[in-house]
């Protein structure tokens, strides 16, 4: 290489070099000026001070060095402030602070230590993803190099993520992640520790005078319920709002009091739907009033009813008809397919997840049909077999009870099928009772839970096959049913709610009343409970008595459980409405005690 050629490598080697040294000499005079404003500190004999300028001088001049050698400055520091006195380490504690803060500044090397292997910091970053929050805070207390890593906002939003804390978020929406998850963490701990006491508050839904529950359904805390009057009302639980609104109906001819009993009500997070018994259907917009967006007319009374949890699509079933409804791109209300059936439908569930192709699951008799609204095709899915009992459905699955046929022959069975091949997965079970209820949708991954006319509720591992748990919760049989990671919440025909916590098999609270408990519904922090009566007819002399009328209305209950207050210990709704409430409260001494339990 001649002499030109060598003086031009070496000038791009030092331009080269003091680019990237650039940003270092920008945090120096930050540096320097924190150290110049250190405090005085009395060094121990044959010792130099940890504020010599001379010191801070080669601290700074070793900002040029190569990470191993400023890793290796920072080890050395760090034998030499554990080598000192007790006494010159407390009289020194706050120069040591200004010291470390010094090296952070100085120590922020694009290469990071890993038993003698530099590796790059994002390098460094892809492999801690891979440990939880116990191994992150272990390998914190290796090295000063190592806590950085470690305490990374992308490890630990990506933490959150993966646990289910704020998942709507973004890692630019807080500047410490580490002390976000701490938080969501405590929180859930004392969600939990609340539900096994049974501490926080609970109300009693409001009640339409002179009328009997028909039907209950919830969907994130909103509930809505149907009467035998004809009303239908909708609460909002996340509110702590339990002075409920009517949802009008468009005939307005009919004096109040004098409309056909609800049959079922739906909700959604947008969408509320009640079937009447004269075979109409009322469908409103929550958005956009209490009046209905449509009116749809059946001849003959609606035997079954589904709306979609995730989209606008309604499903009804009267007679040997079922009709999908849902909104055009308009925001007109049509009927998107039609189908006949050869038998009286009995359970009727849409698929989620399908997009702008609504997928129905209807139960009639002994038959089972996947009924698609994009080609009105209609798939025999199970025949010729035993009367199906109870039915639920997820994005990919659908589970159903059928009857037994004695014990001779054969017990009661849940079958599981896969909505996409159309060919049965599993067959759950084999018990002398049958199945009454089962929740597929709502369970956690590969696990399902179901509920049985002998009383007991049992957790089905969709793996194996096998039943993993079988709790014996109710007297007579279980109506309702839903299970999360670590509890059980179950309802008898009895009237029991119950509280399992299925790790240790142990019961934790219940709660009774005098009416079949035919919905449940829970999150983390809350939980609505319906007991509806068989009975919705009740004779014109106990419409006078208040107290038989409480007899024999119904009840629909919601708990909170991220109040911290002993639930028996909640306050009456007529101590937390506002005092320009017209609402009237009546309360019966004679009811000091439950009715049921004398």
């Amino acid at each position: 290489m001649d002499d030109c050629s060598l003086d031009e490598f070496r000038r791009r080697w030092q331009e080269e070099l003091a680019q990237a040294q650039a940003p270092r000499k920008r945090r120096r005079p930050e540096a320097a000026e924190r150290w110049a404003r250190r405090p005085e500190v009395v060094p121990e004999r044959g010792e130099q001070a940890s504020g010599d300028p001379a010191l801070a001088q080669c601290l700074l001049e070793g900002a040029g060095r190569p990470p191993a050698a400023r890793a290796t400055r920072t080890e050395g520091q760090d034998v030499a402030s554990r080598s000192r006195s007790p006494l010159a380490r407390e009289g020194a504690g706050g120069g040591e602070q200004l010291v470390d803060q010094l090296f952070r500044d100085l120590n922020e090397m694009n290469d990071v230590p890993f038993f003698g292997i530099q590796l790059p910091y994002e390098l460094a970053i892809n492999i801690f993803q891979y440990l939880d929050r116990k191994e992150l805070g272990r390998c914190a207390q290796v090295s000063k190099t190592w806590k950085v890593i470690a305490e990374d906002e992308v490890l630990w939003y990506r933490l959150c993520q993966q646990e289910g804390h704020l998942p709507d978020s973004s890692i630019s929406d807080y500047s410490c992640w580490k002390l976000i998850f701490q938080e969501c963490r405590a929180k859930e701990h004392m969600l939990r520790t609340n539900w096994k006491n049974r501490k926080g508050a609970v109300s009693e839904l409001e009640h339409i005078p002179d009328a009997v529950l028909c039907d209950v359904h919830s969907h994130d805390g909103v509930v809505i319920a149907g009467y035998t009057s004809g009303d239908v009302r909708v609460w909002d639980t996340r509110t702590w709002d339990y002075v409920a609104p009517f949802l009008e109906s468009e005939d307005e001819e009919d004096e109040p009091g004098m409309q056909p009993n609800v049959s079922f009500v739906r909700i959604n997070s947008s969408l509320a739907v009640a079937a009447y018994e004269d075979g109409f259907l009322n469908i409103w917009d929550l958005r956009t009033g209490k009046y209905p967006v449509h009116r749809f007319e059946h001849d003959a009374r609606i035997q079954a009813l589904a709306l979609s949890q995730d989209d606008a699509t309604v499903a009804t079933a009267s007679a040997f008809d079922v009709v999908m409804l849902s909104p055009s791109e308009e925001g007109y209300w049509q009927i998107a397919a039609e189908f006949e059936v050869p038998k009286l439908v009995q359970y009727l569930e849409i698929v989620p997840e399908t997009g702008r192709c609504p997928v129905a699951v209807a139960a009639a008799g002994d038959l089972m049909y996947l009924l698609k609204a994009e080609d009105s095709a209609r798939t025999l899915l199970y025949a010729h077999g035993p009367p199906v009992t109870c039915l639920d459905v997820s994005a990919n699955q659908v589970a159903f009870g059928v009857q037994g046929l004695g014990w001779v022959y054969e017990g009661s069975k849940i079958l599981v099928y896969s909505l996409e091949a159309g060919r049965r997965l599993l067959k759950l079970g084999n018990v002398l009772r049958d199945f009454t209820c089962v929740n597929l949708s709502d369970s956690p991954p590969n696990l399902m839970v179901s509920g049985n006319m002998d009383g007991r509720v049992r957790i089905h591992d969709l793996r194996s096959g096998n039943i993993a748990l079988s709790l014996s919760a109710h007297q007579l049989g279980v109506s309702a049913v839903q299970v999360d990671d670590w509890k059980i919440v179950s309802g008898g025909e009895e009237g029991l709610v119950s509280v399992w916590d299925y790790r240790t098999n142990q019961k934790l609270w219940e709660v009774y009343s005098g009416h079949p408990v035919q919905h449940i519904s829970f999150s983390s922090h809350s939980l609505i409970t319906a007991n509806v009566p068989y009975q919705t007819v009740m004779r014109n002399v106990d419409l006078d008595s208040f107290t038989t009328h409480r007899r024999h209305r119904g009840l629909i209950r919601a708990y909170e459980f991220a109040v911290d207050q002993l639930a028996f210990q909640s306050p009456l709704p007529v101590c937390r409405s506002s005092c320009d409430a017209m609402a009237i409260h009546y309360y019966d001494l004679a009811l000091a005690f439950p009715y049921n339990h004398v």
